[in-house]
């Protein structure tokens, strides 16, 4: 087996001297075809491109005698790295890392990154990369074929973000353009690229100098990428109706928000949102909310609460179930009606679980049938909540039926 690979990134910049020296020594070089090209690639030394990486590194730990894997920029971050320290491959991996993409497009947008998140749109992730486009202010997306500035643009209707595009950092062909997020799907774009996906609720600014403001404090960040916590300075959730202007009982909020499960990449539907406060508590688990309400008055209380958490959330006015056609794919959806049409248009769109209240059975019956029919097993409880005042005296009590279908 290969005696030692050793792992080098390259930013477009002349390789350091701990770079050259392990070439020198190579008998095999991996890497793509440009970096194949590079003149410090010695001549006499065995070549793999690499396609697939696994395939590679399976070759790479066959190999009698020393390799180097070439690769873009910091290869420990979502990287060749992580495939080459499979336990099953035994390999003893040395690292020369160079400044990454991700680094080097905020670098070229003049902004810091430490309270960024960073995600890698393909094909296959592409949908849960636009949901975290969509529940953040700043969030750098490494793009694949299919799944570029064009088409993170085009999953984002209805959501305005400007785009920080780099194509082909690192080269002679760098560009870096920046638009608004429905420009981007007009123009062809190369890979590989970066792009910077940055704005929502408060910003202040289209221009790169000022794409920073609304997610950069003077004080610093003191972890990197998103806080945890909920945002703010709020403590908790579930937190009792009062801190959202509304009646929805906090216990009921809790349990719907435990059934959900709201996540990073998720996408959550909350239907007849009224005081907003499941959408808000959704959004700051990480996860991209749609609220929809037909009322206007509510729209307008669910966008100033988000902006006063310090949360996105995607305000739809309109009523449902028309409202919901143009709706893209949820994940989870939380019905704040006891409309079992609305129930059965959920259930079409084939989320992962779907919960909804009823204050009578009735009415929590025809949700369930609906539920049923749609291709759910439900889950039925009573759920009753008793506030009591200073004196520990009764002072108002709710009962509601919790419904929680998990799709089949």
């Amino acid at each position: 087996m290969a005696d030692r690979v050793t792992v080098i990134g390259w930013d477009g910049t002349p390789l350091p001297g701990a770079a050259r020296a392990a070439l020198d020594a190579a008998t095999l070089v991996a890497g793509t075809r440009h970096h194949l090209a590079l003149s410090d690639v010695p001549k006499g030394a065995e070549q793999i491109v690499l396609g697939s990486i696994d395939i590679a590194a399976r070759r790479i730990a066959g190999h009698r005698g020393t390799a180097v894997v070439l690769a873009d920029g910091d290869p420990g971050f979502f990287g060749v790295v992580r495939a080459l320290r499979a336990p099953e491959l035994g390999l003893e991996v040395e690292v020369v890392p160079a400044v990454s993409a991700v680094a080097r497009a905020f670098a070229r947008a003049g902004m810091p990154w430490d309270d960024a998140r960073v995600v890698v749109a393909t094909t296959r992730t592409l949908r849960r990369a636009v949901n975290v486009c969509r529940a953040n202010t700043k969030v750098a997306v490494l793009t694949a074929p299919g799944a570029g500035p064009a088409e993170l643009a085009l999953l984002l209707t209805g959501v305005h973000r400007t785009f920080v595009i780099c194509e082909e950092l690192g080269t002679e062909r760098e560009e870096v353009t920046v638009l608004t997020s429905d420009k981007v799907a007009d123009h062809i774009w190369r890979d590989p690229n970066v792009v910077l996906v940055v704005g929502g609720l408060g910003s202040r600014g289209q221009g790169i100098a000022a794409l920073g403001a609304p997610v950069t404090h003077s004080g610093g960040s003191w972890i990197a990428g998103r806080d945890p916590g909920f945002p703010g300075d709020t403590r908790g959730w579930a937190l009792p109706a009062a801190e959202y202007g509304g009646r929805l009982p906090a216990q009921l909020r809790a349990f719907q928000l435990a059934r959900l499960g709201p996540r990073s990449g998720d996408l959550v539907w909350d239907i007849g949102a009224a005081d907003g406060s499941v959408a808000v508590e959704a959004a700051g688990f990480g996860a991209a909310v749609i609220a929809v309400d037909q009322d206007a008055d509510a729209c307008d209380w669910i966008t100033a609460t988000a902006r006063r958490v310090g949360v996105q959330i995607q305000v739809v006015q309109g009523t449902a179930p028309a409202a919901l056609d143009d709706l893209p794919e949820p994940d989870v959806v939380r019905l704040g009606t006891a409309d079992p049409a609305v129930a059965a248009a959920c259930a079409a769109r084939r989320p992962a679980r779907i919960v909804a209240a009823a204050g009578n059975r009735d009415e929590a019956e025809a949700i369930t049938r609906a539920l049923t029919d749609g291709g759910y097993d439900v889950e039925r409880s009573v759920l009753q909540t008793v506030e009591l005042d200073s004196d520990w005296a009764e002072r108002e009590r709710a009962v509601n039926f919790a419904l929680c279908g998990s799709r089949r």
